[in-house]
């Protein structure tokens, strides 16, 4: 007997559809350790949901990649940032 299984829908943030990446390859925004991350962010330097990015990653469902300009080194800096400062 085999199982279904259910994907659940993908409803992407509201400002994904204004995103400077939305035509692009995704594979850019996830490079390989080692391998420079400068495309991607020249990306988002020009984007004009830059911040709404940023704040999606930052409330905590992307832990790898770029958004919003900033790599999962970056985010983790200003986390650990935000609880000193608290």
């Amino acid at each position: 007997m085999t199982q279904e299984v259910t994907v659940p829908e993908f409803h992407p943030e509201p400002w994904v559809s204004q995103a400077a990446c939305r035509t692009l390859d995704t594979r850019m925004f996830f490079p390989e350790q080692g391998k420079p991350a400068g495309p991607a962010k020249a990306v988002c330097r020009g984007c004009e949901v830059r911040e709404e990015c940023l704040a999606f990653a930052m409330r905590g469902p992307e832990r790898f990649g770029i958004f919003g300009g900033l790599s999962e080194k970056e985010r983790r800096r200003i986390r650990i940032g935000m609880r000193a400062a608290t």
